[in-house]
């Protein structure tokens, strides 16, 4: 089998694999964790679009008939 990785993800592999199993598990889990998360948000996000250019246009004409202001952050 050949694997092509980066060579920073290879030394993570590497420096990983000299932890005790227990440890390795616990860091698999952290980053399988960190990757299902990525592709909720990323699932999430592409599914809102359309609803959040709609809001966007809607916050820009509140703007422009004065309804609303646009925030200024360095007065929060």
């Amino acid at each position: 089998m050949i694997r092509i990785v980066s060579r920073a993800f290879d030394t993570v592999i590497e420096r990983v694999s000299a932890l005790p199993p227990e440890e390795q598990d616990r860091i698999a889990r952290w980053i399988l964790g960190e990757m299902e998360d990525e592709e909720c948000w990323t699932q999430a996000l592409s599914n809102s679009q359309a609803a959040l250019s709609m809001l966007a246009d809607e916050a820009r004409t509140d703007i422009r008939v004065g309804i609303a202001t646009q925030l200024d952050p360095d007065k929060l």
